[in-house]
């Protein structure tokens, strides 16, 4: 299942059925696991660990330096890949950098196309799908089942919340607040996600929550420490309006608005 034309580093560690098509290249440091599947003219530099039953399609290029002119090829840069991945051609996803923890981390389960760029220090959740091109910079974390659609950029240290959604060319200079449909560029907030949520099984008392919620952080004239104030009873009534007061209460950026 391996092809004879693969280079394998002696220190890479290659999992049980695991498939490396014509051309690959396996370099030093790096963990494959088991039952993944790697595409011809794949190159993965360590120190990288992958998870079980990824695929890997051709011309991707994994754990190779992070593009930061700080790096100094510190050893404890290293990236980190979960489980049941789907990465598709041509796409880049850098090592980690000592200023920022060391680790580039991407979770479980997510859907990635062509051209996709997850920079070094990401730190990436599980169930997300970046359609083509979306580019994340530097140190740019993203919570679970986020939808980003093609052509997104995000600017290096912004948060994305869990269920949102970018449009298409959507440019991201500030935090995204789970469950929050945004577009533009600059992105501004476009409603609540709310066929997302349907889909994800909320039912209509917590989405109905959630407009509320909305409303008051994007639709009052509200300052963020007067529309936090206004949540508190909201919040009470629900864990997801609670999280997404919190996440706002958190950003260091400031919110898309």
């Amino acid at each position: 299942m391996i092809h004879p034309t693969v280079i394998i580093d002696p220190d890479a560690r290659i999992g049980e059925n695991v498939a490396i098509g014509p051309y690959s290249v396996i370099g030093q440091g790096v963990t494959i696991g088991d039952e993944t599947w790697i595409g011809p003219h794949v190159v993965i530099k360590g120190p990288t660990r992958v998870g079980k039953s990824n695929r890997i399609f051709q011309f991707c290029s994994i754990g190779d330096d992070p593009q930061d002119k700080k790096y100094r090829n510190e050893s404890n840069s290293m990236l980190e890949i979960g489980d049941n991945n789907l990465i598709r051609e041509y796409c880049t996803i850098n090592r980690g950098t000592e200023d920022g923890g060391g680790k580039t981390i991407l979770g479980n389960n997510n859907w990635i196309m062509a051209y996709v760029h997850i920079a070094h220090d990401c730190i990436i959740g599980s169930n997300i799908i970046f359609a083509n091109n979306t580019t994340l910079a530097g140190h740019v974390a993203v919570d679970d089942f986020a939808i980003f659609g093609g052509f997104t950029g995000i600017h290096q240290f912004c948060q994305i919340g869990k269920h949102s959604f970018t449009a298409i060319s959507s440019v991201v200079v500030k935090d995204v607040p789970p469950y929050l449909m945004i577009a533009g560029n600059t992105a501004r907030p476009n409603g609540l996600n709310r066929e997302g949520l349907k889909r994800h099984g909320f039912n209509v008392e917590t989405i109905n929550l959630l407009r509320k919620a909305y409303k008051i952080v994007y639709r009052e004239g509200l300052t963020v420490k007067m529309a936090l104030e206004k949540l508190q009873d909201l919040a009470e009534q629900s864990g997801e309006v609670r999280y997404f007061a919190e996440f706002i209460a958190q950003s260091k950026r400031g919110i898309v608005r």
